[in-house]
């Protein structure tokens, strides 16, 4: 399989999150739209048996990997002592991704370093309109919703793992420049969630010498697999999803939720091997014929797989 690097500079701001969850949602979407429903069916065959057409990372700060998913005591202190600095610390420059995970924390950047000071999730008040009288009616109930704003010039990296025999990676570079045109996620119909792909690049993703373990860069669902339990690290992530596109005008827009282990999760196989990712396609028709995801599109599935760079973590008795 292709490993590939997508460059983008968002050009407003973003009502949901770009995660690789949500990403891959969309980039079946578009490919539908291009390529046609029956192309986009071919694709997916195979997809919930760990045979995914490509896996999709989420929006990382460009050379930037996520903190792993590790307790406190698992990195060196810093300097000052400060929980709370050390808190917002959750970017790690991939130049220092080769020293020892103990010592990431005090390379580790935080959010407005790097994104600027607006970059943090920001309230945005709405009202309901009644469309007949283009007034709130009697109950004016406004509610806020969050927006994610990035800072002038900000570029975000994509890493993606593409099966290049199933899909072209020139129609996987098109269908992600027709959503960034048309907007990613909730309101892109208003003008959120545009953005432009600067680079679309074949790039190998870091690995650790001697790893023993994978960092997730995308929520994922390592259910059931073979891991070694207790050298795994992660916080739980609940997706209550929705279809886009024109699945929100079939009866029921809303998904069944599904839990992930968010990213940055340290995942410790049983026997570790190099991978590109890890985790598993979620959804589909199950065999009783109904579809475990959605009622309105039965044949719906969700990424539970992630693109994972391989770590170092010390032995029985070391941090963690």
């Amino acid at each position: 399989m292709l490993t590939l690097t997508v460059r983008i500079t968002p050009l407003s701001a973003f009502g949901t999150h770009p995660k690789g969850d949500t990403l891959f949602g969309q980039l079946c979407w578009a490919l539908r739209n291009r390529l046609g429903e029956e192309r986009l069916t071919q694709l997916l065959d195979g997809y919930t048996a760990g045979q995914p057409f490509a896996v999709v990372s989420d929006a990382l700060p460009t050379g930037h990997l996520p903190r792993p998913a590790l307790p406190g005591h698992a990195f060196s202190p810093l300097p000052d002592d400060d929980r709370k600095v050390a808190k917002k610390r959750v970017w790690l420059p991939v130049e220092h991704f080769a020293a020892q995970v103990a010592d990431w924390l005090k390379y580790c950047r935080t959010v407005t370093e790097l994104l600027g000071d607006k970059a943090q999730p920001q309230p945005h008040p709405h009202n309901a309109i009644d469309r007949r009288t283009g007034t709130t009616g009697d109950d004016f109930a406004p509610y806020s919703m969050g927006r994610q704003w990035y800072g002038k010039e900000t570029a975000l990296d994509i890493h993606i793992i593409l099966d290049e025999s199933r899909l072209l990676a020139a129609d996987l570079e098109q269908a992600l420049r027709d959503i960034g045109e048309l907007g990613f996620g909730r309101d892109a119909n208003i003008g959120l969630g545009r953005f432009r792909v600067d680079a679309f690049d074949a790039a190998d993703l870091p690995a650790q010498a001697d790893a023993n373990a994978w960092l997730t860069l995308a929520p994922c669902a390592p259910q059931g697999l073979a891991w070694d339990a207790g050298r795994c690290f992660y916080t739980v992530f609940t997706r209550f999803g929705r279809h886009g596109d024109i699945g929100v005008h079939l009866g029921n827009p809303f998904k069944s939720p599904v839990l992930l282990a968010n990213t940055g999760a340290v995942l410790a196989p049983v026997q570790y091997r190099c991978a590109l990712f890890t985790g598993q396609g979620l959804g589909g028709i199950g065999a009783d014929g109904v579809g475990i995801l959605s009622k309105a599109i039965p044949e719906t599935v969700h990424q539970g797989y992630a693109p994972v760079v391989g770590i170092r973590l010390p032995e029985e008795g070391g941090r963690p």
